[in-house]
Protein backbone atom coordinates (compact mmCIF):
# COMPACT_ATOMS: atom_id res chain seq x y z
CA UNK A 1 0.00 0.00 0.00
CA UNK A 2 1.62 3.16 -1.05
CA UNK A 3 1.37 6.45 1.32
CA UNK A 4 -0.99 9.42 0.33
CA UNK A 5 -0.83 12.95 0.52
CA UNK A 6 -4.43 13.46 0.25
CA UNK A 7 -5.71 10.09 1.85
CA UNK A 8 -5.42 8.13 4.82
CA UNK A 9 -5.90 3.98 4.03
CA UNK A 10 -6.08 1.31 6.70
CA UNK A 11 -6.98 -2.15 5.86
CA UNK A 12 -8.42 -3.85 9.18
CA UNK A 13 -10.63 -7.16 9.42
CA UNK A 14 -11.27 -7.02 5.59
CA UNK A 15 -12.00 -3.50 5.46
CA UNK A 16 -10.31 -0.70 3.80
CA UNK A 17 -11.00 2.56 5.50
CA UNK A 18 -10.03 5.48 3.17
CA UNK A 19 -10.36 8.98 4.58
CA UNK A 20 -10.02 11.92 3.55
CA UNK A 21 -7.33 13.27 5.07
CA UNK A 22 -6.55 17.25 4.65
CA UNK A 23 -8.87 18.39 7.48
CA UNK A 24 -6.95 21.78 8.24
CA UNK A 25 -8.37 22.26 4.36
CA UNK A 26 -11.92 20.77 5.14
CA UNK A 27 -11.13 18.13 3.16
CA UNK A 28 -11.08 20.20 0.09
CA UNK A 29 -10.16 18.35 -3.09
CA UNK A 30 -7.04 19.22 -4.10
CA UNK A 31 -5.07 17.99 -7.30
CA UNK A 32 -3.58 15.49 -4.92
CA UNK A 33 -7.09 13.86 -4.14
CA UNK A 34 -7.79 13.76 -7.89
CA UNK A 35 -5.03 11.59 -8.86
CA UNK A 36 -4.59 9.60 -5.77
CA UNK A 37 -8.37 8.34 -5.04
CA UNK A 38 -7.41 6.53 -8.47
CA UNK A 39 -4.22 5.00 -7.20
CA UNK A 40 -6.66 3.71 -3.76
CA UNK A 41 -9.32 2.53 -5.45
CA UNK A 42 -7.49 0.70 -7.99
CA UNK A 43 -5.37 -0.81 -5.31
CA UNK A 44 -8.66 -1.97 -3.59
CA UNK A 45 -10.33 -3.93 -6.97
CA UNK A 46 -6.83 -5.45 -6.77
CA UNK A 47 -6.09 -6.31 -3.51
CA UNK A 48 -8.81 -9.56 -2.56
CA UNK A 49 -7.90 -9.18 0.91
CA UNK A 50 -10.13 -6.19 0.55
CA UNK A 51 -14.15 -7.27 1.17
CA UNK A 52 -15.84 -4.23 1.72
CA UNK A 53 -14.64 -0.38 1.80
CA UNK A 54 -15.71 2.48 4.28
CA UNK A 55 -15.12 5.90 2.96
CA UNK A 56 -15.02 9.07 5.74
CA UNK A 57 -13.56 12.44 6.48
CA UNK A 58 -10.75 13.35 8.65
CA UNK A 59 -11.78 16.06 11.74
CA UNK A 60 -14.99 17.83 11.40
CA UNK A 61 -16.01 17.67 7.72
CA UNK A 62 -16.31 15.09 4.96
CA UNK A 63 -15.65 17.41 2.90
CA UNK A 64 -15.94 20.79 1.23
CA UNK A 65 -15.84 20.07 -2.31
CA UNK A 66 -13.70 21.06 -5.14
CA UNK A 67 -10.75 22.89 -3.66
CA UNK A 68 -11.20 26.37 -5.01
CA UNK A 69 -7.31 27.01 -5.71
CA UNK A 70 -7.42 24.52 -8.22
CA UNK A 71 -9.87 25.56 -10.30
CA UNK A 72 -8.32 29.16 -10.11
CA UNK A 73 -5.42 27.26 -11.54
CA UNK A 74 -7.31 25.64 -14.35
CA UNK A 75 -8.61 29.34 -15.27
CA UNK A 76 -5.05 30.70 -15.16
CA UNK A 77 -4.04 28.36 -18.09
CA UNK A 78 -6.30 29.57 -20.91
CA UNK A 79 -5.35 31.48 -23.54
CA UNK A 80 -7.19 33.24 -26.09
CA UNK A 81 -8.75 30.62 -28.62
CA UNK A 82 -12.00 29.45 -27.86
CA UNK A 83 -11.92 26.49 -29.75
CA UNK A 84 -8.60 25.15 -27.45
CA UNK A 85 -9.60 26.40 -24.48
CA UNK A 86 -12.90 24.39 -24.33
CA UNK A 87 -10.65 20.77 -25.94
CA UNK A 88 -8.62 21.59 -22.65
CA UNK A 89 -11.41 22.04 -20.15
CA UNK A 90 -13.35 19.31 -21.58
CA UNK A 91 -10.07 16.51 -20.99
CA UNK A 92 -9.82 18.32 -17.45
CA UNK A 93 -13.56 17.80 -16.56
CA UNK A 94 -13.20 14.17 -18.36
CA UNK A 95 -9.91 13.57 -15.93
CA UNK A 96 -12.15 14.46 -12.95
CA UNK A 97 -14.67 12.08 -13.74
CA UNK A 98 -12.96 9.24 -14.00
CA UNK A 99 -11.56 9.80 -10.47
CA UNK A 100 -14.98 9.36 -9.14
CA UNK A 101 -15.77 6.53 -11.54
CA UNK A 102 -13.39 4.75 -10.27
CA UNK A 103 -15.39 4.19 -6.71
CA UNK A 104 -18.32 3.80 -8.91
CA UNK A 105 -16.65 0.75 -10.64
CA UNK A 106 -14.95 -0.71 -7.67
CA UNK A 107 -15.95 -4.22 -6.92
CA UNK A 108 -16.35 -4.08 -3.47
CA UNK A 109 -19.17 -2.43 -1.88
CA UNK A 110 -18.37 1.48 -1.16
CA UNK A 111 -20.30 2.62 2.28
CA UNK A 112 -19.84 6.83 3.01
CA UNK A 113 -19.64 8.30 6.30
CA UNK A 114 -20.57 11.27 6.10
CA UNK A 115 -20.02 14.58 9.26
CA UNK A 116 -20.10 18.14 8.39
CA UNK A 117 -19.94 19.46 5.63
CA UNK A 118 -20.77 17.77 2.26
CA UNK A 119 -20.79 20.43 -0.22
CA UNK A 120 -20.06 20.42 -4.18
CA UNK A 121 -17.79 18.54 -5.58
CA UNK A 122 -18.51 16.06 -2.13
CA UNK A 123 -22.20 15.38 -3.45
CA UNK A 124 -20.09 13.86 -6.81
CA UNK A 125 -18.33 11.41 -4.87
CA UNK A 126 -20.86 10.46 -2.40
CA UNK A 127 -23.33 9.92 -5.83
CA UNK A 128 -20.80 7.36 -6.76
CA UNK A 129 -20.97 4.75 -3.28
CA UNK A 130 -22.68 2.46 -2.63
CA UNK A 131 -24.66 3.31 0.37
CA UNK A 132 -24.33 6.81 2.42
CA UNK A 133 -24.60 7.27 6.16
CA UNK A 134 -24.60 10.86 8.10
CA UNK A 135 -24.69 12.53 11.41
CA UNK A 136 -27.67 14.39 12.41
CA UNK A 137 -26.20 17.66 11.67
CA UNK A 138 -24.36 17.11 8.66
CA UNK A 139 -24.59 20.00 6.04
CA UNK A 140 -25.39 19.00 2.41
CA UNK A 141 -25.26 20.68 -0.59
CA UNK A 142 -24.91 21.14 -4.53
CA UNK A 143 -22.79 24.69 -4.43
CA UNK A 144 -22.05 24.56 -7.58
CA UNK A 145 -25.28 26.87 -9.53
CA UNK A 146 -24.03 29.16 -6.82
CA UNK A 147 -20.39 29.44 -8.25
CA UNK A 148 -22.43 29.65 -11.90
CA UNK A 149 -21.52 26.75 -13.17
CA UNK A 150 -23.44 23.02 -13.41
CA UNK A 151 -21.98 20.25 -11.82
CA UNK A 152 -20.46 18.26 -14.07
CA UNK A 153 -18.66 14.98 -12.11
CA UNK A 154 -21.61 12.71 -11.54
CA UNK A 155 -23.96 14.69 -9.44
CA UNK A 156 -26.64 15.24 -12.27
CA UNK A 157 -26.22 11.86 -13.58
CA UNK A 158 -26.09 9.52 -10.68
CA UNK A 159 -28.43 11.42 -8.03
CA UNK A 160 -31.61 11.24 -9.51
CA UNK A 161 -31.48 7.20 -9.22
CA UNK A 162 -31.23 7.75 -5.10
CA UNK A 163 -32.85 10.57 -4.45
CA UNK A 164 -35.31 10.68 -7.91
CA UNK A 165 -35.44 13.52 -10.39
CA UNK A 166 -37.97 16.32 -9.29
CA UNK A 167 -35.76 16.56 -5.51
CA UNK A 168 -32.11 16.45 -7.20
CA UNK A 169 -33.72 19.51 -9.40
CA UNK A 170 -34.87 21.46 -6.51
CA UNK A 171 -31.37 21.13 -4.66
CA UNK A 172 -29.53 21.34 -7.91
CA UNK A 173 -31.61 24.38 -9.23
CA UNK A 174 -31.59 25.91 -5.64
CA UNK A 175 -28.19 24.83 -4.01
CA UNK A 176 -29.79 24.85 -0.38
CA UNK A 177 -28.59 23.39 2.20
CA UNK A 178 -30.19 20.00 3.88
CA UNK A 179 -29.37 18.24 7.34
CA UNK A 180 -29.06 14.92 8.03
CA UNK A 181 -32.44 14.58 8.72
CA UNK A 182 -33.68 15.53 5.60
CA UNK A 183 -30.61 13.46 3.60
CA UNK A 184 -32.45 10.69 5.29
CA UNK A 185 -36.09 11.41 4.42
CA UNK A 186 -35.29 12.02 0.95
CA UNK A 187 -33.39 9.18 0.66
CA UNK A 188 -29.85 10.21 0.22
CA UNK A 189 -28.29 8.96 3.23
CA UNK A 190 -29.76 5.14 4.76
CA UNK A 191 -29.66 6.12 8.63
CA UNK A 192 -28.33 8.93 10.67
CA UNK A 193 -26.31 9.36 14.13
CA UNK A 194 -26.02 11.56 16.90
CA UNK A 195 -22.44 12.29 16.78
CA UNK A 196 -19.49 11.21 14.69
CA UNK A 197 -18.22 8.51 17.21
CA UNK A 198 -21.61 6.88 16.65
CA UNK A 199 -21.36 7.22 13.03
CA UNK A 200 -18.18 5.42 12.22
CA UNK A 201 -18.82 3.48 14.64
CA UNK A 202 -22.50 1.94 13.05
CA UNK A 203 -21.10 1.97 9.50
CA UNK A 204 -18.04 -0.24 10.75
CA UNK A 205 -20.38 -2.66 11.99
CA UNK A 206 -22.11 -2.58 8.90
CA UNK A 207 -18.90 -2.91 6.73
CA UNK A 208 -18.14 -5.95 9.41
CA UNK A 209 -21.61 -7.78 8.27
CA UNK A 210 -20.70 -7.05 4.74
CA UNK A 211 -17.11 -8.27 4.62
CA UNK A 212 -18.53 -11.75 6.32
CA UNK A 213 -20.65 -12.84 3.08
CA UNK A 214 -19.16 -14.53 0.07
CA UNK A 215 -16.89 -12.43 -2.13
CA UNK A 216 -18.38 -13.75 -5.32
CA UNK A 217 -22.29 -13.03 -4.01
CA UNK A 218 -20.98 -9.42 -3.69
CA UNK A 219 -19.43 -9.26 -6.95
CA UNK A 220 -22.39 -10.52 -8.24
CA UNK A 221 -24.31 -8.23 -6.50
CA UNK A 222 -23.44 -5.14 -7.20
CA UNK A 223 -22.44 -5.56 -10.77
CA UNK A 224 -26.09 -6.75 -11.56
CA UNK A 225 -26.94 -3.66 -9.84
CA UNK A 226 -25.07 -1.19 -11.92
CA UNK A 227 -25.90 -3.37 -14.83
CA UNK A 228 -29.53 -2.47 -14.30
CA UNK A 229 -29.63 1.21 -13.91
CA UNK A 230 -28.56 1.35 -18.02
CA UNK A 231 -31.10 -2.13 -19.14
CA UNK A 232 -34.27 -2.89 -19.24
CA UNK A 233 -35.25 -5.92 -16.46
CA UNK A 234 -35.43 -8.82 -19.09
CA UNK A 235 -31.89 -7.89 -20.31
CA UNK A 236 -31.13 -7.97 -16.15
CA UNK A 237 -32.39 -11.20 -16.18
CA UNK A 238 -30.93 -12.77 -18.84
CA UNK A 239 -27.79 -11.38 -17.98
CA UNK A 240 -28.11 -12.65 -14.08
CA UNK A 241 -28.76 -16.30 -15.27
CA UNK A 242 -25.53 -16.31 -17.57
CA UNK A 243 -23.10 -14.78 -14.65
CA UNK A 244 -24.80 -17.17 -11.95
CA UNK A 245 -24.32 -20.02 -14.64
CA UNK A 246 -20.34 -19.56 -13.94
CA UNK A 247 -20.54 -18.86 -10.46
CA UNK A 248 -22.76 -20.56 -8.70
CA UNK A 249 -20.14 -23.38 -9.36
CA UNK A 250 -18.11 -21.50 -6.88
CA UNK A 251 -17.19 -23.44 -4.07
CA UNK A 252 -18.90 -20.75 -1.67
CA UNK A 253 -22.12 -21.81 -2.32
CA UNK A 254 -21.14 -25.67 -0.73
CA UNK A 255 -19.65 -23.39 1.92
CA UNK A 256 -22.28 -21.01 2.95
CA UNK A 257 -24.94 -23.94 2.53
CA UNK A 258 -23.15 -26.39 4.95
CA UNK A 259 -22.54 -23.34 7.13
CA UNK A 260 -26.34 -22.72 7.19
CA UNK A 261 -27.68 -26.61 7.72
CA UNK A 262 -24.97 -26.78 10.70
CA UNK A 263 -26.24 -23.68 12.07
CA UNK A 264 -22.34 -22.23 11.91
CA UNK A 265 -21.16 -18.87 10.62
CA UNK A 266 -19.51 -19.50 7.13
CA UNK A 267 -15.65 -18.58 6.83
CA UNK A 268 -15.41 -17.52 2.81
CA UNK A 269 -11.79 -17.56 1.11
CA UNK A 270 -10.49 -14.21 -0.31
Amino acid sequence: MSEYKAFRVELVDKIAHVQINRPEKVNAMNADFWTEIVDVFRWIDDTDEVRVVVLSGAGKHFSSGIDLMLLAQAGSQLGKDVGRNAEALRRKILQLQASFNAVDNCRKPVLAAIQGYCLGGAIDLISACDMRYSTVDAQFSIKEIDMGMAADVGTLQRLPRIIGDGMMRELAFTGRTIDGTEAQRINLVNRTYASQEELLAGVFEIAGEIATKSPIAIRGTKHMIRYMRDHRVDDGLEYVANWNGAMLQSADLRVAMAAHMSKQKPEFAD
